[in-house]
């Protein structure tokens, strides 16, 4: 039987990277890489086809007849934003760049489509209740581009499912990715000496090990389940829990207090964060897996807690490393 032939967008990415390397040299698939970033910089095996290309560009559907090309990972986002980036230009890449891959796999009759989305799709609310599950509403907030950027895309999603049937998805709605190699917004936040919670809330967070996420995405270029997915280890740790497990001081100030401190210090170049802040702390989306682990048929191999021990272990001198609270 002939390979599947498989384009990754976003290649060159964190998580793109771990995919590729994961999926190369296994007869039964055929990679094909696209990035924007130079050839010279993509980290990828040697004799993967990438090619360095705009996820924007009208030549992307180009790519996937020449390449007759099955299924689509589409990767490619802006996750955290540069110093010189803006909104106009991450929803371009985000939402706009997600609609030309859809254009381009419509055109082309690509059997299968694979999304990286993210828990915040559903949004920073009050009202979310404990965990949530797929049937929960997406709400992501206008405040915060990526949240709002990536309920568009989904949206775009649902239409497409019912408008081009024969398209096949998978939407997998990442947790809080960390890891040895991790770097991101969160992960800032636990490098800081004292963590900072919000008076009146647990700030309870979910992770997913950065190889569980790749290792997911392996199993849905390998499986014939279609459908949405939150990918997220087992249980949630608060941010109390997290500070004690790194061995720093917490507080807990008033809503009010931070968003007035931010409001401040936000056009005074003191901090990059505004008062919108606020809310992403205190509502975090605390995503349920049992989809994951019994309708898709991946169970993630660290849990929630065992995954921030391996990022702590990465960042902790064996000496100075405080022992895990059961």
């Amino acid at each position: 039987m002939a390979p599947r032939r498989i384009l990754i967008t976003g290649a060159a990415g964190y998580l793109g990277r771990k995919l590729v390397h994961r999926l190369h040299g296994k007869s039964q698939f055929q990679v094909v890489a696209s990035d924007l970033r130079p050839v010279a910089e993509h980290g990828l095996p040697q004799g993967i086809p990438y090619h360095r290309l705009d996820i924007r560009d009208p030549q992307l559907g180009e790519l996937v007849a020449e390449q007759r090309i099955d299924t689509v990972v589409h990767l490619a986002a802006i996750v955290t934003p540069g110093k010189n980036s803006d909104r106009e230009l991450e929803y371009a890449v985000d939402v706009g760049g997600t609609e030309n891959v859809l254009a381009a796999c419509i055109a082309h009759r690509v059997r299968r489509l694979i999304v990286s989305s993210s828990g915040a799709a559903y949004g920073y609310h009050a009202d979310h209740g404990r965990w949530l599950t797929e049937e929960h509403p997406l709400r992501g907030n206008y405040a915060f581009a990526y949240a709002w950027h990536k309920r568009l895309v989904e949206e775009r999603l649902a239409t497409a499912r019912a408008d081009h049937p024969d398209l096949q998805q998978i939407v997998l709605r990442l947790g809080t990715v960390l890891g040895a190699g991790v770097h991101n917004q969160i992960s800032n936040l636990f490098e800081k000496p004292r963590l900072v919670g919000i008076r009146g809330g647990d700030s309870r967070f979910v992770f997913i090990w950065d190889e569980d996420v790749a290792a997911c995405f392996e199993h849905a270029v390998d499986t014939t389940t279609n459908g949405i997915f939150n990918v997220a280890g087992s249980g949630a740790l608060s941010l109390r829990q997290l500070a004690q497990r790194m061995n720093k001081p917490y507080s807990e100030v008033p809503a009010a207090l931070v968003r007035l401190a931010l409001a401040i210090g936000k056009p005074l170049g003191l901090t990059r964060y505004g008062p919108e802040q606020v809310r992403f702390l205190q509502y975090r989306p605390v995503l349920d897996n049992r989809r994951l682990r019994e309708d898709f048929g991946f169970t993630p191999q660290k849990t929630s807690s065992e995954v921030f021990d391996i990022y702590l272990a990465s960042r902790t001198p064996a000496k100075a490393r405080p022992q895990a609270t059961p």
